[in-house]
């Protein structure tokens, strides 16, 4: 069957991201989007070239998908063509899915725009959808306290898994990122680390503070009298430590505490907290390694507890002597 010329834009996008050297999962998401799309347009608007998509479009699209709820099938394999029933068929789309739904398109027609494929960007105006599930609350000082005072620093599994959630709350790396830093990957000096291992697969350089740096080095003297190995977080064993290892020992620590935890919202608490302490978006989305800074945004959700606190920073009122 001969490709219309909206396919052949897709295809050419999906060369574009392999060139990047996107993940695996970023691609299928973006090429499983990008069709479902593609294939509404012909369906519904006759539309076969990028040229004649509008904001228009994309907002029938949107409310389309908000009142069509899940598809019956699913794709299996973007490579075949094998499909495998969903029960959830006909259920409501979550805000956060139809969102990246629109993230995806906004990156298409964005790359569209500067490929200078089209003189008019469809997506220019097109808002996220609000009301989106929230994160999990911030973590209050008294239970990111008891969750590093839980571990136990008497064993070598224990010390390990206590630094990780530390070096994790200090600069907001991916937990695969984390497990595959190699000692010689830090520079103590000058309180930095380059992460080889990345979901883009790029090399990144991220920061740490004064105190991580001294927690690493009394870490690093500690794991080398056991192994003599370059991995800076090893495993029992001596090798790559398993990431369902870390999150089981998350967990526990977290149902010790009656908090749920996992990986991830360590890694949340870090963006959110540098946003609180004035840091900008920009460098955050850096930092963490986002494609762009509408991923980043996530983050601005705040509960009311740490609004509040902003604010007492930030009255006017608070900071002007009045008689």
């Amino acid at each position: 069957m001969k490709l219309s010329q909206f396919d052949m834009s897709i295809e050419e996008f999906m060369l574009y991201c392999s060139s990047k050297n996107l993940s695996k999962k970023t691609i299928m998401a973006y090429e499983q989007t990008l069709k479902l799309f593609s294939d509404y347009m012909k369906k519904s608007y006759e539309i076969e070239k990028v040229e004649g998509v509008t904001k228009a479009h994309i907002r029938h699209y949107v409310n389309f998908l908000q009142e069509r709820g899940k598809y019956n099938r699913i794709k299996v394999d973007i490579t075949k063509n094998n499909f495998l029933a969903r029960a959830d068929c006909g259920k409501p789309i979550s805000v956060n899915t139809i969102n990246n739904y629109v993230r995806n398109i906004k990156v298409f027609f964005n790359w569209l725009a500067d490929e200078e494929e089209i003189n008019k960007n469809p997506v220019d105006k097109i808002k996220l959808l609000k009301g989106s599930e929230r994160m999990k609350p911030l973590l209050n000082e008294g239970e990111i306290n008891s969750i590093l005072n839980s571990f136990d620093k008497t064993k070598f599994d224990g010390y390990r898994n206590y630094i990780i959630t530390l070096f994790i709350f200090d600069t907001g790396v991916r937990i695969t990122e984390c497990l595959n830093i190699n000692v010689r990957d830090l520079d103590l000096s000058n309180k930095a680390v380059v992460l080889r291992y990345t979901k883009n697969k790029k090399e990144r350089l991220v920061f740490f503070s004064n105190r991580m740096r001294k927690e690493l080095q009394r870490w690093i003297q500690f794991k080398d009298r056991y192994f003599s190995n370059e991995l800076l977080f090893p495993s029992n064993r001596g090798n790559i430590m398993l990431l369902g290892t870390y999150e089981t020992a998350l967990r526990k620590i977290g149902q010790k505490n009656s908090i749920e935890l996992f990986p991830h919202r360590i890694r949340a608490n870090f963006a959110q907290y540098y946003l609180l302490n004035g840091g900008d978006l920009y460098s955050l989305s850096r930092i963490m390694g986002h494609s762009s800074l509408e991923v980043t945004k996530v983050y601005l959700q705040l509960d009311n507890e740490s609004v509040g606190r902003q604010y007492q920073k930030f009255s006017p009122l608070n900071g002007i002597n009045i008689d």
